[in-house]
């Protein structure tokens, strides 16, 4: 989620408040101020107070319920990048490629519904022992409700929400496989979602209440939540179960290793439109990669050399064998900055190269996605992924 404005932190973890949450606001504000409470015996400015104190207060309630999930995953070692209250409430940024256990899942799972049903009692008992007056009884005894009911909402056993999470662990537990269980809690998610979009719609229409909308906007959000959860996992099946040997191409050159730095850079460089890595061999072996750019900085006077006097040893040079994972090789690139790296045989020798744009087409067949010749060309020229497309994010997370 795009960040809003800081307005704070809790226990160190920064506070932000999206656009979105003004619009709530006013709304819950509108809904009891304007609606719930108006035939209250109350004055008409407290009664517009008092929806403005309920509108926060509840989203004080969703602030204490996303700190439940923080500060458990903390406990953890799990980091906690801020807290944003937005148009649903509020979302903790929680790094959920550090969940190493199903135990870990589970347990910052319910962390969230656990404080606010602690809190629907905390009000509940308030309201039920003290003598409070109107409008505060009345405010703290819907606030209760509000929170059981966020409680139990957020139950519902569908990724995005906490149930999902619980859900997975579950699985996960289970099945032993990670992404399987994210896979199967993400399309139950898809699937409430639209059950809730679907029945609200009609709702909707036959009796004109527009809390039937709300809840299907709520069952949108799942919706395209869920889908992001399947997309991901999607992308880390296929890192992990692709090799290099799938994504490798043959865009290199085999020179003779005795050949003079001088002769090299005018049979080849100058005729080639495009920079291909090239290679040394003499006597059927590989003497090294060489590297064109050191040639801008080597002197004249050593132009008469060998190439095999600038090779770069295979051994010296970061490879990857043809049953390396493509998540390996994302990393590779990525912890050491190249642009491409060599796949190397079963018997030590070249069998192919693979760069950024490789990667790109060979997830985009597995995953029958959609990406032009053109991107392909400009993620080759620009070392750089296709936007929504994070394979060097989701790499990472999977060698940790």
């Amino acid at each position: 989620m795009k960040l809003g404005w800081r307005i704070g932190s809790i226990f160190g973890i920064p506070l932000f408040i999206d656009i979105s949450w003004f619009y709530i606001l006013a709304l819950i504000t509108l809904w009891y101020g304007g609606w719930v409470w108006r035939d209250r015996d109350w004055s008409t400015s407290v009664t517009w107070i008092a929806g403005l104190v309920m509108a926060l207060l509840l989203f004080t309630s969703a602030v204490l319920h996303e700190l439940g999930h923080s500060l458990v995953a903390r406990s953890h070692g799990i980091p906690v990048n801020s807290i944003t209250l937005f148009l649903f409430g509020g979302i903790a940024a929680i790094d959920q490629d550090e969940f190493k256990t199903p135990h870990q899942t589970f347990q910052v799972a319910i962390a969230g519904p656990t404080v606010s049903f602690v809190l629907f009692l905390l009000f509940i008992l308030t309201v039920r022992l003290l003598a409070f007056s109107d409008p505060t009884a009345t405010i703290l005894e819907e606030l209760a409700w509000l929170n059981l009911v966020l409680a139990l909402f957020n139950m519902i056993p569908g990724l995005p929400l906490d149930g999902g999470q619980v859900l997975r662990a579950a699985i996960w537990q289970l099945t032993g496989n990670h992404l399987k269980s994210i896979r199967w809690a993400a399309r139950i998610g898809q699937a409430l979602g639209w059950i809730a979009i679907f029945s609200c719609a009609i709702g909707f229409l036959t009796s004109s209440n527009l809390w039937y909308l709300w809840i299907a906007f709520l069952g949108w959000f799942v919706v395209r939540n869920a889908t992001t959860y399947m997309q991901v996992s999607d992308l880390q099946e296929a890192l992990i179960q692709l090799h290099a040997s799938t994504a490798m191409t043959r865009d290199f050159r085999v020179i003779d290793a005795h050949l003079s730095i001088n002769e090299f850079t005018q049979n080849y460089l100058s005729r080639e439109t495009a920079s291909p890595l090239f290679f040394a061999v003499s006597d059927g072996r590989y003497r090294g990669m060489i590297d064109v750019n050191q040639l801008r900085h080597l002197e004249k006077s050593h132009w008469d050399s060998p190439v095999e006097a600038i090779a770069h040893p295979l051994n010296d040079i970061p490879t990857v064998t043809e049953m390396t994972s493509l998540a390996m090789v994302i990393n590779l690139l990525e912890t050491h900055q190249l642009r491409s790296i060599p796949v190397l045989s079963s018997a030590g020798s070249i069998a192919g190269v693979i760069d950024r744009g490789d990667i790109v087409r060979a997830v985009s067949e597995r995953l029958n996605i959609a990406i032009s010749d053109t991107t392909i060309t400009r993620v080759k020229d620009d070392d750089t992924y296709p936007p929504g497309l994070p394979l060097s994010s989701i790499a990472k997370s999977l060698a940790k």
